[in-house]
């Protein structure tokens, strides 16, 4: 008889347990995590495209200020709700690909953003601002992509 693992004594917790049965859990997990997926990128977006010169009508600064809390907002209930998925399926998720490259595109666009905000305030005349933006758009949906592949690799 083999000693219980701390992940196998995680799979017998009552709340997991309770996700991993119940028919609605998961599935109401899964769609605030998408909420949650979808503020975050839907202000970021609206930001990027503004510092691009794509949204003229509203200073970058105003609309980057005003949006932050709807950013943060939603990244807590992703990150809230994306922990609690990882760890109602640690061993389904540490082993797949498309979970390992969103973490890591994760973890980039957080240092992009942090990056960007630490050069003071959004400048939109800076190339390098401009290319912050564009790889801020293409690395969250990339990030969008690879949730979704999470299902299918």
């Amino acid at each position: 008889m083999s000693t219980p693992t701390t992940l196998d004594a995680l799979n017998l917790w009552a709340p997991i347990v309770w996700l991993k049965t119940s028919a609605y859990a998961y599935p109401t997990l899964q769609t605030m995590h998408l909420i949650a997926i979808a503020l975050v990128f839907g202000t970021v977006w609206i930001v990027d495209l503004r510092v691009l010169g794509v949204i003229r009508a509203i200073d970058a600064r105003l609309l980057a200020k005003t949006l932050l809390p709807w950013t943060l907002a939603g990244f807590a209930l992703a990150l809230l709700t994306g922990l609690t998925m990882f760890v109602s399926r640690i061993g389904d998720f540490i082993s797949n690909p498309a979970f390992i490259i969103k973490m890591c595109l994760l973890f980039a666009a957080g240092a992009n953003a942090a990056v960007l905000h630490a050069r003071g305030a959004l400048d939109e005349r800076s190339a390098i601002t401009k290319t912050q933006t564009v790889l801020s758009i293409a690395m969250w949906v990339a990030i969008i992509f690879c949730g979704r592949w999470i299902a299918y690799a």
